[in-house]
Protein backbone atom coordinates (compact mmCIF):
# COMPACT_ATOMS: atom_id res chain seq x y z
CA UNK A 1 0.00 0.00 0.00
CA UNK A 2 1.12 3.37 -0.73
CA UNK A 3 1.44 6.46 1.55
CA UNK A 4 -1.39 8.24 -0.59
CA UNK A 5 -3.37 5.26 0.44
CA UNK A 6 -2.31 4.97 4.47
CA UNK A 7 -2.97 8.44 4.63
CA UNK A 8 -5.85 10.87 4.05
CA UNK A 9 -7.06 14.33 4.49
CA UNK A 10 -10.08 15.31 5.58
CA UNK A 11 -11.34 19.00 6.22
CA UNK A 12 -14.00 19.26 9.29
CA UNK A 13 -15.99 22.03 9.53
CA UNK A 14 -16.08 23.77 12.89
CA UNK A 15 -16.90 26.66 14.82
CA UNK A 16 -13.52 28.31 15.59
CA UNK A 17 -12.28 31.68 17.23
CA UNK A 18 -11.45 33.49 13.83
CA UNK A 19 -10.36 36.69 14.81
CA UNK A 20 -9.00 38.14 17.93
CA UNK A 21 -8.33 42.29 18.43
CA UNK A 22 -7.90 44.73 21.68
CA UNK A 23 -7.91 48.56 21.73
CA UNK A 24 -7.16 50.74 24.46
CA UNK A 25 -8.06 54.33 24.19
CA UNK A 26 -8.53 57.95 25.56
CA UNK A 27 -11.58 60.05 24.84
CA UNK A 28 -12.02 63.64 26.41
CA UNK A 29 -15.59 64.62 27.12
CA UNK A 30 -16.45 68.27 27.64
CA UNK A 31 -19.96 68.71 30.01
CA UNK A 32 -21.60 71.83 30.89
CA UNK A 33 -22.69 72.17 34.28
CA UNK A 34 -26.10 74.71 35.39
CA UNK A 35 -23.94 76.43 37.51
CA UNK A 36 -20.13 77.79 36.53
CA UNK A 37 -17.73 75.52 38.62
CA UNK A 38 -15.31 76.46 40.80
CA UNK A 39 -13.59 73.57 41.78
CA UNK A 40 -14.02 69.73 41.06
CA UNK A 41 -14.52 67.62 44.05
CA UNK A 42 -14.66 64.36 42.28
CA UNK A 43 -15.52 62.37 38.80
CA UNK A 44 -16.42 59.04 37.90
CA UNK A 45 -18.01 56.81 35.76
CA UNK A 46 -21.27 54.47 36.20
CA UNK A 47 -24.09 52.35 34.37
CA UNK A 48 -21.37 51.66 31.86
CA UNK A 49 -23.29 49.61 29.19
CA UNK A 50 -22.28 48.22 25.68
CA UNK A 51 -22.73 45.47 22.65
CA UNK A 52 -20.22 44.36 20.26
CA UNK A 53 -21.28 44.00 16.49
CA UNK A 54 -19.49 42.97 13.33
CA UNK A 55 -18.52 45.98 11.05
CA UNK A 56 -16.34 44.74 7.90
CA UNK A 57 -13.22 43.56 8.69
CA UNK A 58 -13.31 44.99 12.29
CA UNK A 59 -15.93 44.42 15.70
CA UNK A 60 -17.59 47.58 17.10
CA UNK A 61 -18.42 48.45 20.21
CA UNK A 62 -21.50 50.72 20.46
CA UNK A 63 -22.19 51.90 24.08
CA UNK A 64 -23.21 53.90 27.23
CA UNK A 65 -22.02 55.56 30.09
CA UNK A 66 -23.29 58.29 32.82
CA UNK A 67 -20.78 60.63 33.95
CA UNK A 68 -20.95 62.32 37.50
CA UNK A 69 -19.40 65.30 38.48
CA UNK A 70 -19.56 66.60 41.91
CA UNK A 71 -18.31 70.11 42.16
CA UNK A 72 -18.49 73.59 44.09
CA UNK A 73 -19.94 76.66 42.79
CA UNK A 74 -20.62 80.15 43.91
CA UNK A 75 -17.22 80.36 44.97
CA UNK A 76 -16.82 77.14 46.61
CA UNK A 77 -19.47 77.96 48.84
CA UNK A 78 -22.07 75.12 47.79
CA UNK A 79 -21.76 72.24 45.68
CA UNK A 80 -24.06 69.78 43.40
CA UNK A 81 -23.42 67.10 41.11
CA UNK A 82 -23.72 66.95 37.34
CA UNK A 83 -24.86 64.09 35.33
CA UNK A 84 -24.35 62.97 31.74
CA UNK A 85 -25.01 60.00 29.37
CA UNK A 86 -22.54 59.73 27.04
CA UNK A 87 -22.97 57.39 23.94
CA UNK A 88 -19.76 55.94 22.08
CA UNK A 89 -18.70 53.73 18.91
CA UNK A 90 -15.53 52.25 19.61
CA UNK A 91 -13.91 50.92 16.06
CA UNK A 92 -11.76 47.28 16.72
CA UNK A 93 -9.26 46.04 14.16
CA UNK A 94 -8.67 42.04 14.39
CA UNK A 95 -5.01 41.62 14.50
CA UNK A 96 -5.64 37.98 13.16
CA UNK A 97 -8.23 37.63 10.82
CA UNK A 98 -8.88 33.82 8.91
CA UNK A 99 -9.94 34.37 5.61
CA UNK A 100 -11.67 31.49 5.16
CA UNK A 101 -14.15 31.64 7.73
CA UNK A 102 -17.87 31.65 6.54
CA UNK A 103 -19.15 35.00 6.62
CA UNK A 104 -22.88 33.92 7.06
CA UNK A 105 -21.92 32.43 10.57
CA UNK A 106 -20.21 35.16 12.31
CA UNK A 107 -21.09 35.96 16.25
CA UNK A 108 -18.44 38.49 17.66
CA UNK A 109 -18.47 39.50 21.37
CA UNK A 110 -16.18 42.29 23.15
CA UNK A 111 -15.50 42.07 27.13
CA UNK A 112 -14.12 45.50 29.23
CA UNK A 113 -10.88 44.13 30.18
CA UNK A 114 -10.85 48.02 31.66
CA UNK A 115 -14.21 49.99 32.27
CA UNK A 116 -14.58 53.47 31.50
CA UNK A 117 -12.91 55.03 34.23
CA UNK A 118 -12.02 59.14 34.80
CA UNK A 119 -8.12 60.08 35.05
CA UNK A 120 -8.02 63.70 35.24
CA UNK A 121 -11.19 66.18 35.51
CA UNK A 122 -10.86 69.99 35.61
CA UNK A 123 -12.60 73.31 35.09
CA UNK A 124 -11.97 74.67 31.36
CA UNK A 125 -10.37 77.67 30.95
CA UNK A 126 -12.99 79.58 30.42
CA UNK A 127 -14.53 78.13 33.36
CA UNK A 128 -17.74 77.54 31.99
CA UNK A 129 -17.60 73.63 31.93
CA UNK A 130 -15.53 70.60 32.97
CA UNK A 131 -13.30 68.92 30.45
CA UNK A 132 -13.21 64.56 31.87
CA UNK A 133 -10.47 62.39 30.57
CA UNK A 134 -11.73 58.77 30.26
CA UNK A 135 -9.67 55.98 29.64
CA UNK A 136 -11.02 52.56 28.26
CA UNK A 137 -10.20 49.32 26.90
CA UNK A 138 -11.66 46.08 25.04
CA UNK A 139 -10.77 42.90 23.21
CA UNK A 140 -13.02 41.71 21.30
CA UNK A 141 -12.90 37.87 19.24
CA UNK A 142 -14.90 36.69 16.11
CA UNK A 143 -16.51 33.52 16.22
CA UNK A 144 -17.77 31.70 12.98
CA UNK A 145 -17.57 28.86 11.15
CA UNK A 146 -14.16 27.71 9.45
CA UNK A 147 -12.91 24.60 7.67
CA UNK A 148 -9.47 22.50 10.04
CA UNK A 149 -7.78 19.85 7.97
CA UNK A 150 -6.91 16.76 9.45
CA UNK A 151 -4.68 14.02 8.68
CA UNK A 152 -6.57 10.34 8.44
CA UNK A 153 -4.61 6.64 9.22
CA UNK A 154 -6.80 3.74 7.73
CA UNK A 155 -4.43 1.54 9.07
CA UNK A 156 -4.74 1.23 12.94
CA UNK A 157 -2.04 -1.77 13.13
CA UNK A 158 0.95 1.02 13.32
CA UNK A 159 0.06 3.61 15.57
CA UNK A 160 3.31 4.59 16.43
CA UNK A 161 4.19 5.71 12.81
CA UNK A 162 3.97 9.64 13.62
CA UNK A 163 6.58 9.99 10.69
CA UNK A 164 5.12 12.76 8.18
CA UNK A 165 6.01 15.33 6.76
CA UNK A 166 3.53 18.16 7.06
CA UNK A 167 5.49 20.53 4.77
CA UNK A 168 4.72 18.87 1.82
CA UNK A 169 1.24 19.93 1.95
CA UNK A 170 2.39 23.68 1.90
CA UNK A 171 2.59 24.04 6.17
CA UNK A 172 5.55 25.43 7.83
CA UNK A 173 5.76 26.15 11.45
CA UNK A 174 6.93 30.14 10.36
CA UNK A 175 3.51 30.48 8.95
CA UNK A 176 1.96 30.13 12.85
CA UNK A 177 0.29 33.40 13.70
CA UNK A 178 1.68 33.47 17.67
CA UNK A 179 -0.54 36.17 18.59
CA UNK A 180 -3.27 33.54 17.75
CA UNK A 181 -2.07 31.37 20.43
CA UNK A 182 -3.65 31.57 23.62
CA UNK A 183 -1.32 32.94 26.21
CA UNK A 184 -2.29 30.12 28.91
CA UNK A 185 -1.09 27.45 26.93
Amino acid sequence: MSLGHKRQTREIITKAICGKGRKFSTVTHTVTPPHHPTSILGAWIINHQYEAVAAGNGIEVIGTYDINIWYSYDKNKQTEVAKETVSYVEPISLSYLDPKHRASTVEVSAEATQEPNCVEAGVSPGGGSVTIRVEREFEAELVAETKVRVFVSNDESDPEDKDFDFEAEGFEFEDLDSDALDDEL
